[in-house]
C-alpha cells in the first residue's frame, strides 16, 4: 500500500477516520492524502413576491472549507507524518472516488457520519461508489 486517501469533514467520526488512516499510513509506510469535499452550491432561502422557494447559488470555496483539512494536516504533522491535502467541490462520494483514481490511492478511509449536506449517507454511498470502481479498497 503506497497511498491512503482520507476523507474528512471535521466531524467526530471523520477525525476517527483521520486517526485510523494515519495509523495505517504509519504501519504500511504509505502517503496519507487528506481530502474534503465542499458543496458545489449553496441553497439560500428566499421569500417574497414571485419566489417559489429556495435558490441555489454556486458555492465559493473559502477558509471554512479548508478548516477540516488544516486540522487533519496538523494531526499528521504532530505525529511526524508528511501528508498532503486536497479541497474538492461537488458530490462527495463521486469526487472522493474520482480523486482516489486520479492519485492512484490504494485505500480510501472515511467516517460513518458527516456534518451538513453529506450527513449519514456519506459512508454507504462511498462504499458503493468504491465497489463500483474496483480500483481501490474501502
Amino acid at each position: 500500500m503506497k497511498k491512503i486517501l482520507i476523507a474528512t469533514d471535521g466531524s467526530p467520526s471523520a477525525l476517527q477516520a483521520v486517526e485510523l488512516g494515519l495509523e495505517l499510513a504509519e504501519e504500511h509506510q504509505a502517503e496519507p492524502i487528506f481530502v474534503h469535499v465542499a458543496p458545489a452550491a449553496d441553497v439560500l432561502p428566499v421569500a417574497g413576491f414571485a419566489m417559489a422557494g429556495p435558490v441555489s447559488v454556486p458555492h465559493e470555496l473559502g477558509e471554512a472549507d479548508r478548516s477540516s483539512l488544516d486540522e487533519a494536516y496538523e494531526i499528521a504533522e504532530e505525529r511526524g507524518i508528511e501528508a498532503r491535502t486536497k479541497l474538492l467541490a461537488g458530490a462527495a462520494a463521486k469526487q472522493i472516488v474520482a480523486y482516489a483514481d486520479e492519485v492512484d490511492a490504494d485505500l480510501i478511509v472515511v467516517g460513518s457520519r458527516g456534518l451538513g449536506w453529506v450527513s449519514g449517507a456519506f459512508l454507504a454511498v462511498s462504499r458503493e461508489q468504491c465497489s463500483a470502481t474496483r480500483s481501490v479498497r474501502c
